[in-house]
């Protein structure tokens, strides 16, 4: 008895290990992102290139507190040593062959989209706005990389990175680092495919909630539910282009790792567009037959509140985990273990949160056919949905473990986090 009162109390004053994001960095972000929607709401400024502003509105105050309060470019993580700046001439090789590596990426990067077209004109996109911004950053990225990259291998500690690997392999050189090759291939593959995603997405959900008709909103529970929840997916995207734009090592937001796994990546395409499974007539679609939670409330204003309240919470849980990430949001990567905000919680809140919100929106167990097979379909379909969280979110803590920082905190985690303790309930363990 005497050690499980000991156990107990070493538990109870166990600290969380510290998160790479302080908590301050997010919220700023929110606050500069709310500033400019209320701008553009003021000014009707509904357009794609407002809603550019705002994805910077949310960087820069992020950027600003990273750098001037938590010194993010003076962690060890950057792998800068600001002390010790060698003579251009020492790196200036390395600096070149890391230029054609990096370039040559670019150039595969463009070459996908030429020939894919995925994001050139799609439900997401009334035209290619990706494709339009990226042609009219490419040409400003391939000349300011010279300068960026020269200046940043003088204060490296170790400047052949997977860049100058995949360069020097180009230039002929077979003596090279091939897992730091497919790393930063991954990397980029990364990058290249959702950033296009985000930036494809960002004009029609900013336009839709600046365009939003305020009147007798607050008289109608669903009206007001549906107006928050569209804020807080406004605030999910614009956070995650952000942070898919900002992998610098000076902000230490550098992606470390891309998840190697070819589970990793298949649990995570498919949640995507164009491999999406949960589309409309795709596979795992549930929705046959199907009617959301405000036809099925339909007369019951206190249902509908209290029903619209869970889905705003949870939608808000689920801005928030990308909120948390600051500057460092990415799918299949390792740019820094999180532990604050709802990380302090649950390992995966957004995966959580949002099915949690597609189960009780949705209501898959009623069917408006008055079938009990679609029921019983859609049911299962959105189980195997469910799933397929469940096996992203697995496949994530595999490839996180290789990292001491998150092997501490998934110890913490399964001590002391609520999710974790709850389900341990639930299911029985002690």
């Amino acid at each position: 008895m005497y050690h499980d009162a000991a156990l107990a109390a070493q538990t109870q004053a166990e600290p969380r290990p510290r998160s790479a994001v302080s908590a301050p960095v997010g919220w700023l972000g929110l606050a500069g992102m709310a500033a400019w929607v209320a701008v553009a709401r003021a000014y009707g400024m509904d357009g794609p290139y407002s809603a550019l502003v705002n994805v910077v509105a949310c960087a820069l105050p992020m950027v600003i507190w990273s750098v001037l309060v938590d010194k993010v470019h003076r962690n060890p993580s950057t792998g800068i040593d600001w002390a010790n700046v060698r003579p251009w001439r020492e790196t200036l090789d390395t600096s070149i062959t890391k230029l054609a590596g990096l370039w040559l990426t670019w150039g595969g990067l463009a070459a996908i989209y030429a020939v894919g077209r995925f994001w050139w004109e799609t439900r997401y996109a009334d035209f290619p706005f990706a494709m339009a911004c990226f042609t009219v950053a490419a040409p400003a990225l391939f000349v300011l990389s010279v300068p960026y990259v020269l200046w940043l291998d003088r204060r490296l500690v170790e400047p052949r990175d997977g860049a100058w690997a995949l360069g020097a392999w180009a230039m002929g050189h077979r003596q090279v680092d091939r897992e730091a090759i497919y790393n930063h291939l991954r990397a980029w593959g990364v990058k290249g495919f959702f950033l296009a995603f985000m930036v494809a997405i960002v004009p029609g959900g900013f336009g839709e909630f600046v365009r939003w008709d305020l009147s007798g909103i607050w008289g109608d529970p669903v009206a007001l539910a549906n107006f928050c929840i569209t804020f807080m997916f406004l605030v999910d995207v614009a956070f995650a282009t952000a942070g898919y734009v900002l992998t610098f090592r000076p902000l230490d937001s550098h992606i470390r790792t891309a998840n190697p796994f070819a589970a990793a990546w298949m649990a995570a395409l498919i949640c995507y567009p164009p491999f999406i499974l949960m589309g409309d007539g795709g596979p795992l679609d549930y929705h046959t037959g199907t009617a959301d939670w405000t036809w099925w409330l339909g007369g019951h204003d206190w249902l509908l509140a209290v029903l619209g309240a869970v889905l705003v919470a949870l939608t808000g849980i689920y801005a928030w985990a990308t909120m948390a990430f600051g500057i460092r949001f990415s799918n299949l990567t390792n740019r820094g273990v999180l532990t604050n905000g709802p990380y302090a919680w649950s390992r995966h809140p957004a995966y959580l949160s949002k099915n949690l919100f597609w189960w009780l929106s949705t209501i898959p167990m009623l069917a408006t056919t008055g079938s009990w097979i679609d029921a019983a379909r859609n049911t299962a379909i959105m189980a195997l949905v469910s799933g397929v969280y469940y096996w992203r979110a697995k496949t994530e803590e595999r490839h996180l473990r290789a990292d001491p920082a998150y092997q501490a905190y998934d110890r913490w985690m399964a001590r002391r986090g609520l999710v974790p303790r709850v389900f341990g309930l639930v299911l029985g363990r002690k």
